[in-house]
């Protein structure tokens, strides 16, 4: 059979997620239990960052300066380990770096509650190798328009 991202299938069946998965999980339940006494949520966003590979890093920088431009009542926090952007406790849009999960192009994700409703079908990730002016332009537009 064949490998899926969330693990794979053998003929003797499932067997599990990724370590990266996995990783991804338990850094998030280290999240959780971090959010009933943090107090600095955009210092740790902005710590995450910092620790990113280079690429990944210029490119989470700016789009952390774009979001507190153009949607300033977003909140930064930590999102399975991403830096992740929430309205009224839910994440409307997030970074994932591309050493993340070994892609070859970083995200920028947004999620249900960012409603970016366009018709009947709608992007709702846009890959990211560099930073241009025209991708800044971009996703000032999106997060503005998430930010509602």
């Amino acid at each position: 059979m064949t490998a899926t991202r969330q693990g794979s299938r053998t003929a003797k069946g499932y067997d599990g997620f990724t370590a990266e998965e996995r990783a991804a999980m338990k850094e998030h339940a280290r999240e959780l239990k971090k959010a009933a006494g943090a107090a600095d949520a955009e210092a740790e966003v902005v710590a995450k960052i910092a620790e990113m590979s280079e690429s990944d890093r210029v490119m989470a920088e700016r789009v952390h300066a774009i979001v507190g431009e153009y949607a300033p009542g977003l909140a930064p926090r930590l999102w399975y380990g991403q830096p992740a952007y929430a309205r009224d406790g839910k994440v409307v849009c997030f970074f994932q770096p591309a050493a993340k999960f070994k892609t070859r192009y970083a995200t920028l994700g947004f999620s249900d509650p960012a409603e970016l409703d366009e018709d009947s079908m709608w992007p709702t990730a846009f890959a990211l190798t560099r930073m241009t002016a025209a991708n800044e332009k971009r996703i000032a537009e999106l997060v503005a328009k998430a930010a509602g």
